[in-house]
């Protein structure tokens, strides 16, 4: 690949941050910055603002309302966003469901919800994860059983993320209990108004509620819900954890996190200077630099790969290790972070979950810091374990 952008690229990211600066309302980024969570109202305007644009599905095709933007622009794109301080879109719908449903649904699925998925008329979460049944994901055991022209659904799902604000659910039920683990599993569309389904929310260490446990107790879901063959839904699962991988690689929102610990340690005095002067802690950040260019050029890799398999059916093993080193290097900022804050990460953080404090006292670059170091240890399982990412590149890369 030519690392080097092009003039066109240029223009590029110049038409983005112009269409960022005078599109994405102040107080979007205001409060994305402060770290508040966005309502579901909010996210759905700011999706549908990026969707009149074809940015809100940027690799999908034009003819399903895409922009079918390069490897190289998604990427501009997706660090100016980062850059400019403004949220992503939903990844359930347009990375994950969006890209599953035109790699393996019919024509009817296709115009019935790519549409509402783009514009976030409708919003997916993931129904994947069960009780015993998490980086193991083949040993699920929530059921479909045929009755004529519907299934019955029993089972529980666990960790799923916006349950509580989701319109349908996209999930794998095991339709044929006697054949081997990866066989015999379906994925299904579920409305989330069905009768039988029931949402508890699960509070993590951030103090939020982000995930809940889904309890289907005979749920009934037409059979023109199944996408691609019964039976063989591991296949489509391959595919949208691939691109659930490839989503979550965001090399701008973790330059933007260097930057912003880089500022914070101006502010921070110790023995007399400037933490920005410590040299412990400038070898830290450079080492975390060396690691962001490397996830960086990663990226664009995988992307390239990714638009060489037009119909989205071949699983990329090199999202596994995208993912893997999202996760090591978010991680890594967290952690410099914290060090930044030092003691007051506690107190800013003990005031901004319980409410009690001086309101002045919690600077929106420092109440952050601790809950975002919490909730992001989530990122060495969500979307498949780090041990599984090794285990995918031993296999599939380097031939163990």
């Amino acid at each position: 690949m030519d690392m080097h952008f092009s003039e066109q690229e240029n223009a590029f990211r110049n038409e983005v941050r112009e269409f960022l600066r005078t599109h994405a309302p102040e107080s979007l980024r205001r409060n994305f910055r402060a770290g508040r969570r966005q309502t579901k109202q909010e996210m759905v305007d700011w999706q549908r603002v990026l969707n009149k644009r074809g940015w809100a599905t940027p690799h999908w095709p034009k003819e399903w309302g895409g922009a079918a933007l390069s490897p190289v622009k998604r990427f501009i794109l997706g660090e100016e966003m980062a850059l400019a301080g403004v949220p992503d879109v939903i990844g359930f719908n347009s990375r994950m469901i969006g890209p599953a449903l035109l790699a393996f649904g019919t024509e009817a699925q296709k115009a019935h919800f790519l549409p509402k998925i783009a514009n976030l008329d409708i919003w997916f979460c993931q129904g994947f994860s069960e009780p015993g049944s998490g980086s193991d994901l083949a040993s699920l055991r929530s059921a479909a059983v045929r009755d004529g022209d519907h299934y019955v659904i029993n089972g529980h799902k666990i960790w799923t993320s916006h349950a509580h604000r989701a319109d349908w659910m996209f999930g794998l039920f095991r339709t044929d209990p006697a054949a081997r683990k990866q066989r015999g599993i379906s994925f299904i569309l579920l409305d989330m108004k069905s009768p039988g389904i029931t949402i508890k929310p699960i509070i993590t260490l951030d103090g939020l509620h982000e995930t809940n446990e889904v309890f289907l107790d005979n749920v009934r879901v037409p059979v023109e819900n199944l996408v691609g063959v019964e039976h063989r839904g591991w296949d489509v699962a391959k595919s949208l954890l691939s691109n659930e991988r490839l989503s979550s690689a965001r090399p701008g929102v973790a330059t933007s996190q260097v930057e912003r610990a880089r500022r914070l340690a101006k502010e921070v005095v110790v023995d007399g200077r400037p933490l920005a002067e410590d040299a412990h802690f400038r070898e830290r950040l450079a080492a975390i630099e060396v690691e962001l260019k490397a996830f960086e050029i990663t990226s664009l890799r995988a992307l390239d790969a990714a638009q060489k398999d037009p119909d989205g059916t071949r699983p990329d093993p090199y999202s596994s290790i995208l993912k893997l080193k999202t996760a090591e290097v978010q991680q890594q900022l967290d952690e410099l972070l914290v060090h930044v804050a030092g003691p007051n990460a506690v107190r800013y953080n003990n005031a901004a979950l319980t409410g009690y404090g001086d309101p002045a006292e919690l600077e929106a670059d420092w109440r952050t810091i601790v809950p975002n170091y919490l909730f992001k240890r989530v990122l060495s399982i969500a979307g498949g374990s780090n041990e599984v990412q090794k285990n995918i590149a031993a296999k599939t890369i380097v031939g163990l």
